[in-house]
């Protein structure tokens, strides 16, 4: 029997999955099988592609089904459609690992209680996360589970970085500067060397999604990002808000005597480009729109992703490149031509035609920063990881 990996990362409605061959650092050419379960609580769809894009299963499974059925399912599924392997491992995206957990974990009923504690931290990702879990165990409670964190990549910045300029005893108990997508930008840097030319060591990684954030690297290692505390900070993202004065929290509160729940809705769901734009969250839609107010939601994108650039560059006194990646960044080139024009001052000069054609690198031979397209791979950093903390023997 050969071994298999299967990586969940859980979300309010969805169930995103991979399943990998178990090998000592397993790449690309081990995923056997991809996809989610989405709609859960309504009508779940549960869709899988194999090797090739080849679609395994797509079907519509009973109303009302929870994330503890549709991962019952899920199980049963694998277990049939890839019999000849065993299931050896379950590696989790955990978005938050708060102070303590800046490496992958194996997860036990004590660190359950920690990352329990974090919730508040990550409301939208967090518990769903921990369902996850909770119900892994539940199912196969002899499953070795491993978490992979998301704030992990960011621990290598200066302490400097990390400092809000709040009351000391804040900072010791956690209030600080966090950092997320790490998992993203971990991947990211492991493919940097690949591409980039030799002495190409200053690079901000522009990670565009529906949450989105960009990150400063210095050989490879995080010095500054643009989220925060929380994933609300730095970007416009599709629903949450991004940059904001703490002022408006308080007027919210005082003045439109909204409470705690209340904000934190305005902040994380009714925000970002759906709050700006009143017509959607996508954004594609919104380049497809004619109305005004879309546009207005990409300009304010564009330019909160220039303004945090310049900030970037100044943390890393330089820039060498610029990477585009996840959702939006790998597959939008109006949107990768917009930031690149804005960026011109840096001596960066894109390539229309490989930016339309979504080339890898899309800069002018000429351009002073070079500019580059890489998909990012979550799922098999976190196959990785739980991989190597397995301690698996090497390719069979």
């Amino acid at each position: 029997m050969k071994g298999a990996i299967l990586v969940l990362n859980a979300g309010s409605s969805s169930l995103k999955f991979s399943l990998f061959r178990a090998t000592a650092i397993p790449d690309q050419a081990d995923l056997l099988c991809d996809g989610q379960m989405s709609g859960i609580g309504h009508t779940v769809h549960f869709r899988a592609e194999g090797q090739s894009n080849v679609v395994l299963v797509d079907q519509v499974l009973n109303d009302g089904t929870d994330h503890e059925v549709a991962l019952d399912v899920l199980l049963k599924w694998c277990a049939q459609k890839f019999s000849d392997y065993n299931l050896i491992c379950a590696g989790h995206r955990v978005v938050h690992g708060g102070q303590r957990y800046i490496a992958p974990t194996r997860i036990d009923s004590a660190v359950v209680a920690e990352l329990q504690k974090l919730v508040p931290l990550a409301p939208l990702h967090q518990p769903h996360h921990l369902a996850a879990i909770a119900t892994l165990f539940k199912l196969y409670p002899r499953l070795p589970q491993i978490a992979c964190f998301d704030t992990s990549f960011h621990h290598t910045q200066p302490e400097v970085a990390s400092q809000f300029a709040l009351p000391r005893a804040l900072h010791d108990e956690g209030v600080r500067r966090y950092g997320f997508h790490g998992l993203s930008y971990e991947y990211i840097a492991g493919k940097l060397p690949q591409v980039l030319p030799a002495g190409q060591s200053r690079v901000v990684v522009a990670h565009l999604g529906s949450g989105a954030s960009m990150c400063a690297m210095q050989d490879g290692k995080s010095v500054a990002t643009t989220m925060g505390f929380t994933a609300l900070d730095g970007l416009v993202m599709s629903r949450r808000c991004g940059n904001l004065d703490p002022g408006v929290v308080l007027y919210l509160m005082q003045e439109k005597k909204m409470n705690a729940d209340e904000v934190s809705n305005l902040l994380y769901q009714e925000s970002g480009l759906f709050g700006v734009s009143g017509i959607s969250d996508d954004m594609q839609t919104l380049q497809a729109s004619e109305d005004s107010r879309a546009e207005q939601a990409i300009a304010l994108f564009v330019y909160r992703i220039n303004r945090e650039l310049g900030s970037l560059v100044a943390a890393l006194g330089g820039l060498d490149a610029l990477v585009f990646t996840a959702g939006i960044g790998e597959h939008s080139s109006e949107i990768r031509r917009r930031v690149c024009e804005g960026a011109n001052w840096l001596g960066l000069q894109i390539d229309p035609g490989a930016n339309q054609s979504h080339a890898t690198c899309i800069s002018r031979n000429d351009s002073r920063v070079s500019v580059w397209v890489i998909p990012t791979d979550e799922d098999l950093i976190i196959a990785r990881h739980a991989a190597q903390l397995l301690q698996l023997p090497g390719h069979h």
